[in-house]
């Protein structure tokens, strides 16, 4: 029989879950208690928030938001990083962090329902930020629009400069 404490750290966990939109699993085995204070204190910094759970309880969790099964990633000590609504800056900072700290492992993820190796990870961590995306759309946008007015303006623009030096011609003569 369940305890209050374990049904409400399932619901806790249940809305964590269902509230992120990506949570990536890392083995935070051989970090030391500062080090996990600063790979929180950077994700907090992108949005993100760092939680450890039971495995039992959270394979539970996922059971009741009919989530695919992660058994194979909640195997041992696990951190759930909690990315709030874009999740490449907080898998950006994993990565970072990784880089400084050989200890830290990421294990997967679950990106909108999804599970997803820590090869999918490394590449959504490898993408530019939404910011940046956003500018290149926007940029690949204007391209057509300001080709299309630069032709429109080139025979203008010719005329003027015939104009221009039909007028120096006779300026000179």
């Amino acid at each position: 029989m369940p305890t209050e404490q374990k049904v409400a750290t399932i619901a806790e966990i249940r809305d964590k879950f269902a509230g992120a939109g990506g949570v990536i699993l890392v083995d935070y085995r051989g970090l030391t208690v500062k080090e996990m204070q600063g790979m929180r204190a950077k994700l907090r910094e992108v949005g993100a928030e760092v939680r450890v759970y039971k495995n039992t309880l959270t394979a539970r969790a996922l059971i009741e938001l009919e989530y695919p099964s992660m058994d194979e990633m909640l195997e041992g000590p696990t951190a759930f990083v909690f990315a709030g609504d874009e999740p490449v800056a907080p898998s950006k900072a994993i990565f970072d962090y990784a880089k400084e700290h050989k200890a830290l492992e990421v294990k997967g993820g679950l990106f909108e329902g999804h599970v997803v190796a820590a090869a999918d990870v490394k590449r959504l961590a490898s993408l530019p930020s939404r910011e940046v995306l956003i500018a290149q759309i926007m940029g690949a946008l204007q391209s057509p629009v300001r080709n299309f007015m630069y032709l429109c303006n080139a025979p203008a623009g010719a005329l003027a400069r015939a104009f221009r030096a039909v007028a120096d011609q006779k300026a000179a003569a």
